[in-house]
Order: structure tokens, then sequence, then C-alpha cells
């Protein structure tokens, strides 16, 4: 698919996966919205980081949840041409065991990881695909929703419930949402990652990350955003790729802790 003329989006794009992704896709030739939250403390720091990737980069602040959010958003993005990408990549990780030292697992943390990481998802790719079901067919797509789930949906650890629970959900979102659009030539394709360098990540101390890098078979490294951003790309250039879940993980399988 040419993307030059082209828009997109991508939530938690200011950084992460979702920067490097955004920079693709930029590269690609497609303008790109990056939706991400309007944190008071950092909107501008995010902002400038959007603003790098290149004069087509435009910030959106939002927050996923908000279907006002994914239709302000779309509406972005059409403004400088076709919608043709939507990358899903704004998630939290708040960990938790079903029963801690303080008792049960709050419900209400439980939901929220799920109103973000699965609730987020589907309100922009609902938005996102009312919109591509519009364009005109570029090559044999009108467009295409990439979606982040983890390898965690699979092998979840101990203390992972609710973000399990949430990448799980977004994976099996992936058949029936691709099922739905085909009629419209929209495809959905789910990217479950691995062991990944992110600010998530960067928060552990060196010694943490490297006994993370060493669980991956090969490369035996982190996961780095650009190797991400190739996938995307590589989904959005191969028309057959559809309905599918890709692991993304140097054949790493998580351990219970």
């Amino acid at each position: 698919m040419d993307l030059y003329g082209a828009s997109a989006i991508i939530t938690g794009g200011a950084s992460g996966l979702g920067a490097a992704a955004a920079a693709a896709l930029h590269e690609a030739g497609a303008t790109t919205v990056v939706v991400d939250l309007p944190d008071a403390e950092d909107s501008q720091q995010r902002a400038e980081a959007v603003r790098s990737i290149g004069p087509r980069a435009h910030f959106h602040p939002g927050d996923v949840t908000d279907p006002q959010t994914a239709a302000s958003a779309v509406e972005a993005a059409q403004q400088h041409g076709p919608l043709r990408v939507a990358v899903n990549c704004a998630g939290v990780a708040t960990p938790g065991k079903l029963v801690g030292r303080d008792g049960p697992l709050d419900y209400g943390t439980f939901s929220t990881v799920l109103a973000i990481n699965t609730g987020g998802t589907m309100n922009i790719m609902a938005h996102a695909a009312e919109a591509m079901r519009q364009n005109e067919p570029a090559g044999e797509d009108r467009g295409v929703i990439i979606n982040t789930a983890s390898v965690a949906a699979f092998e979840g650890q101990i203390g992972q419930i609710a973000y399990s629970a949430s990448k799980g959900a977004v994976a099996s979102m992936t058949l029936p949402a691709a099922r739905e659009l085909a009629p419209a030539g929209i495809r959905v394709v789910t990217i479950a990652p691995g062991l990944f360098q992110t600010p998530m990540m960067a928060k552990l101390p060196e010694a943490a990350r490297q006994a993370l890098a060493e669980k991956t078979l090969h490369p035996p490294r982190l996961g780095r955003p650009e190797d991400y951003a190739q996938m995307v790309t590589q989904i959005v250039s191969n028309p057959m790729l559809n309905g599918e879940v890709i692991r993304l993980d140097g054949a790493v399988r998580l351990e219970p802790r």
C-alpha cells in the first residue's frame, strides 16, 4: 500500500513502540497523527517528541478510552489524506496478584487495565474502520488496523492477571474484526511483542534488564522499538497478512515468574 498522500493514527505514539511505528510510517510517506495522554507534566515534551519525527507528524492529545478522542483523531487524520493505517500501542501494565498481601485484587485496578488496553483498542478500531470504509481502494486494501497484544496473552506470569486478560482479549478480537471488515477491504492484524526495550523496561535496574534479555533465544537481546516498527511496515505492505496474531519475540516463552 502506497502511503504517500495518506494518513495514519498511532496511539501511545509519543514514546516506545508507538513512536518507532509513527516514525516508520512517516518515512513511508504518511502523515502521522499521534494520540497520547495530555499529561500536564510532560505534555510539551511529548508534543516535541512527535514533532521531531518530521514535518508531517502531529500530536493529538487525548485518552483512548474516550470516544470523542477517537472521533477527533480520525477527523484530524482525514484532513491530511485518507486514513489508511491505525496502530494501537497505548496501554498500561499495572501489576497485581489475584490475591496479594493486601487481599483480593482490586476490581477497579483490573477494570482500568481492561478499559485502556482492550476498550481503548476497540474504540480506535471502530472509529478508524468507519472512516476507512469510505476510502477508495489503494491496491487491494482500503485500510489496515494493527493492534498490540503481548506474549503475556499466552504465557501470562504471576502478577499479570489484568494485563494478560487485556492482551488476551486484544488477540481474540483480531479474527472476528478481520472477518467483519474483509468485505470493506480492511485488514486487521495483531502483533504480540516479547521482551522489548520500552520506557517501562527502562525503569528496571540494569541487572534485571540483562536477565530478561537472556531469556530471549535468538537474537539474545531485548527487542528494539525498530523491530516492532519494521513489523508494522511489513504488515502494511503485505496484503496477505490478515486476521493473524504475530508473535514478535525471538522465540521467548515466559516461565511463571
